[in-house]
């Protein structure tokens, strides 16, 4: 970036986790050339752009207003889209991606499946940590509805297997809220403000 494409484009910005990246161009044209040449340069190395990751996205303020799935992209576990703020700005959203929370709802699943007969308060610490590990890294301001989405699955799936050790495959909620009074699961909370300085 810094030696090759940079001095022949206008500003941009790149910025990489591992084998996952992003570059915003101010100028689109700038964008839509390095495009063109990226998958030849990575060759070079020995690399390959992936087929259906790799995409040119028009990401500005009102460019579609972020409802299209061509002004959103999905970086990190986060769909990025543009959105207002409650004072009516333009702001950039993000949200838990949609494959990211089915992925982390099933993974949910599989262990209540196998562990559902384990005593409840070792079930409980289990799924408490799971739901503060997911808002420890999904709690961004404005994604408290995917939060709270990923805290009711998990109620839900730990209630359908346990409901699994009784005869007629059922806990009836009444008793699962007993349950979830004498062994509370956290909350689905924001823990990381865009506000914060």
């Amino acid at each position: 970036m810094q030696e090759t494409v940079q001095p022949r484009v206008g500003a941009c910005r790149l910025v990489r986790f591992a084998d996952d990246f992003v570059i915003a161009f101010k100028d689109r044209r700038d964008g839509e050339r390095v495009l063109a040449v990226l998958g030849q340069r990575l060759e070079r190395y020995g690399l390959k752009l992936h087929p259906t990751k790799t995409r040119f996205v028009d990401f500005r303020p009102g460019s579609g207003g972020g409802h299209d799935v061509q002004d959103q992209f999905d970086f990190l576990g986060f769909t990025h889209l543009w959105g207002r703020s409650r004072k009516g700005r333009w702001v950039v959203r993000q949200f838990t991606a949609r494959t990211r929370l089915a992925r982390a709802v099933k993974s949910v699943g599989e262990w209540c499946k196998p562990h559902r007969h384990l005593p409840l308060g070792v079930q409980h610490r289990h799924l408490a940590s799971v739901i503060r590990g997911h808002c420890a890294y999904y709690g961004l301001t404005g994604n408290g509805k995917q939060l709270s989405r990923f805290r009711m699955a998990v109620v839900r799936s730990w209630r359908r297997w346990l409901g699994r050790r009784h005869r007629n495959g059922e806990i009836e909620w009444g008793r699962f809220n007993a349950i979830l009074k004498r062994l509370p699961l956290p909350p689905a909370t924001v823990t990381r403000s865009i506000y914060a300085a």
